[in-house]
């Protein structure tokens, strides 16, 4: 029988049978991409509450740079750290400390001090986020269902542009009904309050079952029948010592990365180099502060309650978004991985293209409009199927040390074009840097480098 990637297992592939999805299954899967929206969550909130923070004032902008995106410089050296130990202490093991990490660092943000202190914690919560997403695409795919598979791997990003339109939400509702305290408790708040749902996830992935590979290599294999009972299948000792002997195989020459595992990773980690360089954190960061500039609001005296109109605004472009996320989830099975990523960088392309042209031209809400379709686009074919490849590329011996590998790659690229962003728009201006985004959506779209999985 085949499995992913082509391997024979005649034990696991028995989790690809189903036709359908049962309840433990979408418990699993959302239990395991939790940590996609609670990165969601953090990424937006910053932005929302960055001019607020009392040390934004006097602040370099090294500092108010690495405020804003060191979660992400965090994240980079997360996924690396990952890629090294999540093979010796299981997926379950990472996926358990991954939450507390973040807890830690969200209470700190919250309870912060000084500007140091700031920097720290979101240095923590990066590295949770980032072990937490190499883990988790690779966790999702060893047991997804071969036709469900998409739809379950897409689901990171699903929970990923949730948490972006969550913590819109919020901070327009704190800033909008106790303005007054937008400079001493609001965003403190606002950073604190994805500690709910992390210490419920905590809770819950105590329940999840380790990989059934991961336990099968260590011979637990009373745990494994355990496990594998919850999704209707039996295996005796005999089938186990099968599938030992089969994955225990592949292991021998882990050292040697053939052609294909070296051709995966340059794919994965390019994906994820232009899904994120075209500058998709820009308007999700930086959103208020953009929509702000475009001045298409009518004045108000109160600060806080003018950034929560543009916090507003950021909203409706996340919830774009997120519906957007909903037909690449609908779709990601029937229309193909490569078709679904080459009309997300052509929609790209034109969208930030023409919106930089507008606004340039002095129609700012052209320029609004084209972020719009930009993250229609993205949600679509953008970055779900970047995190989704990223479990599906590699062979199971090799999965979460190269999808780690990748999202390094991805997470490193975010936090370059993040913290560059400030000085493209005081040297190029707004619209200029929006076309050079679109010119990198090209540059990934005539590539064409990304094969179905």
């Amino acid at each position: 029988m085949q499995a992913h990637n082509g391997e024979i297992n005649p034990v696991i592939e028995q989790l690809n049978k189903p036709s359908h999805l049962n309840k433990f299954y979408w418990t699993l899967v959302l239990m395991a991409t939790i940590g996609g929206f609670l990165y969601g969550y953090d990424q937006s909130d910053i932005g929302s509450v960055l001019i607020f923070i009392p040390y934004y004032i006097h602040a370099s902008p090294f500092v108010v740079g690495y405020i804003a995106s060191g979660a992400l410089l965090g994240a980079a050296f997360g996924a690396l750290i990952a890629s090294f130990i999540t093979d010796k202490l299981g997926r379950k093991f990472l996926l358990l400390t991954d939450i507390v990490i973040y807890i830690v660092g969200a209470l700190l943000s919250a309870l912060t001090i000084n500007v140091i202190m700031l920097m720290v914690a979101r240095t923590f919560i990066g590295i949770a986020i980032g072990a937490d997403s190499a883990v988790a695409t690779a966790y999702i795919a060893e047991f997804a269902p071969r036709k469900h598979r998409g739809k379950l791997g897409i689901m990171q990003q699903y929970m990923i542009v949730i948490g972006i339109f969550a913590s819109f939400i919020v901070a327009m509702l704190m800033f909008l009904y106790l303005p007054k305290l937008a400079y001493n408790v609001d965003w403190r708040i606002i950073l604190s309050l994805a500690i709910i749902p992390a210490l419920i996830a905590l809770i819950f992935r105590f329940k999840i079952p380790e990989s059934p590979r991961w336990l099968i290599l260590k011979k637990k294999y009373e745990k494994v029948k355990k496990d594998l009972l919850k999704f209707g299948i039996q295996a005796t000792d005999s089938d186990l010592n099968e599938a030992y002997n089969y994955l225990y195989s592949l292991t021998k020459n882990r050292n040697k990365e053939t052609k294909g595992v070296k051709r995966a990773f340059f794919v994965s980690a390019l994906m994820g180099l232009f899904i994120i360089a075209n500058g998709v954190n820009i308007p999700l960061i930086y959103g208020p502060y953009i929509i702000s500039s475009l001045h298409i609001f009518p004045s108000v005296s109160n600060k806080a309650i003018a950034n929560a109109y543009a916090i507003g605004a950021t909203a409706i472009l996340s919830a774009v978004m997120v519906a957007s996320t909903f037909l690449g989830f609908k779709f990601i099975d029937i229309a193909g991985r490569r078709f679904l990523a080459l009309l997300g960088f052509a929609g790209m392309a034109v969208s930030d293209i023409v919106g930089g042209i507008l606004y340039i031209e002095n129609y700012p809400i052209g320029l609004l409009m084209g972020l719009a379709f930009y993250l229609i686009f993205f949600g679509i074919g953008g970055g779900g199927i970047a995190f989704l490849i990223q479990g599906e590329y590699f062979p199971t011996h090799k999965r979460v040390k190269f999808a780690a590998l990748a999202v390094f790659v991805e997470w490193m690229t975010s936090f370059t074009v993040d913290e560059i962003f400030p000085y493209m728009d005081s040297v190029l201006h707004l619209g200029y840097s929006v076309i050079v985004f679109g010119i990198i959506s090209i540059i990934a779209y005539t590539g064409r480098i990304f094969p179905n999985t």
